[in-house]
């Protein structure tokens, strides 16, 4: 219900005039409630003189025209609230159009059976045998081709992104991505680090489009930091769809900072809805992640001090307070320490008899470029000082 609530509050110009929870023993198929229940409800929405009802779960077309007709009001359930919100923020070029596909891609899941008009048939031209098509699949077509236009124009956008990343790929700077349940507080630490002033509000989904900035660590490497999407529970399937294209920065992270808000009460909750998450965008467990316990100044001291002790005990954790900076030097120094430096751009040549050692440079996405030799091939790789001694370790033999 609070997350409800938070979702309702992120749309701007809405006023929240109260919230509950209906239990419902058994959804009926055409209202969702049973007759005693949508009474009752009517008659508290007409007291309140009550313009939208937002219902914090899945709502049928059907369910929603049925609802709409008993109650006078606009019906919204939780995918349509979160694609308002989406697009009332997202700004970039990109932003704007995976939204746009994510809010068609809804409607059209919309149109079954969802209101009268789209039974009507238009009649046929005549060319071909049979009906006249209906209204529906007219409408249908119409999104499809749509579809098409947005997907064709977000193409271009993504082989310009491709070409951003191919290009930041060649300087030695490793990308660290920062994830995690929405208002987790990444962008008040992405602006901690950077000294950016990215929008960061205690709100969700304050943060839509992508931000990167060059951030120097301490007694460490350079690195590109990247501010993700924040991440929901029961996210819209197709909102993970159209942005997926945005949160392949995750992909090809070379460190994942996990951002939690610690003083959250469903926090474990939400940090396995964001490894699920991640789990159907392919980053797969043996990507190198930090799990940052953010907000412990939110904590009663006797909890604060117990969460400390925790992240003490687990080499992988660290808990800190974007706010006060708390616990941000001793993350910088675990992450300087998990890439094992600045990425160093060497040629070497290896044997015809290396395929072994020259598979392992070609599975870890290290080799830019490869040319033949009368001795073997000759490789320009860019590498981390450790992956060198690790490659360096590895016997020459194995074709």
């Amino acid at each position: 219900m609070e997350e409800g609530v938070a979702l309702a509050h992120a749309l701007p110009d809405l006023d929240v005039i109260g919230a509950d929870i209906v239990r419902v023993d058994r959804p009926q198929a055409g209202h969702l409630f049973g007759k005693g229940k949508i009474a009752e409800l009517k008659d508290r929405l007409k007291e309140a003189e009550i313009e939208l009802v937002l219902i914090d779960g899945p709502v049928t077309p059907v369910q929603q025209r049925n609802l709409e007709k008993d109650w006078g009001v606009k019906i919204l359930d939780r995918t349509g609230l979160i694609l308002e919100i989406f697009s009332d923020r997202a700004r970039t070029r990109e932003g704007v159009l995976q939204v746009e596909m994510a809010a068609l891609s809804y409607q059209r899941t919309r149109l079954v059976r969802a209101w009268t008009h789209l039974e009507r048939q238009r009649g046929g031209f005549g060319f071909v045998g049979g009906p006249g098509e209906t209204q529906i699949e007219a409408d249908r077509r119409a999104i499809d081709d749509q579809l098409v236009r947005l997907r064709r124009q977000l193409d271009r956008v993504v082989k310009t992104r491709e070409l951003h990343r191919m290009a930041r790929a060649k300087v030695p700077y490793p990308i660290v991505a920062l994830v995690g349940y929405t208002n987790a507080g990444k962008s008040t630490l992405f602006n901690r680090l950077t000294g950016a002033d990215v929008m960061a509000k205690d709100m969700l989904f304050a943060t839509l489009d992508p931000t990167m900035r060059r951030v120097a660590l301490p007694d460490g490497p350079e690195v590109i930091l990247s501010d993700t999407v924040g991440f929901i529970s029961d996210l819209p399937t197709e909102l993970v769809a159209a942005f997926r294209a945005t949160l392949e920065e995750v992909l090809s992270a070379d460190l994942i900072l996990h951002v939690r808000d610690i003083s959250h009460p469903e926090s474990d909750g939400q940090a396995a809805d964001v490894a699920t998450i991640l789990a159907s965008l392919g980053v797969d467990e043996s990507r190198p992640q930090i799990e940052v316990w953010n907000k412990i100044d939110l904590l009663p001291p006797e909890t604060r001090a117990q969460v400390e002790g925790r992240a003490l005990r687990d080499a992988s954790v660290f808990a800190i307070s974007a706010i006060d900076g708390t616990g941000i030097d001793a993350l910088l120094s675990a992450v300087a320490d998990a890439l094992g430096g600045t990425r160093l751009r060497e040629e070497i040549t290896l044997g015809f008899g290396e395929g072994r050692r020259r598979a392992w440079l070609f599975a870890r996405d290290l080799v830019e470029e490869e040319r033949q030799t009368d001795t073997g091939p000759a490789l320009t790789v860019l590498w981390t000082a450790k992956q060198k001694a690790q490659f360096e370790a590895m016997s020459g033999s194995g074709a």
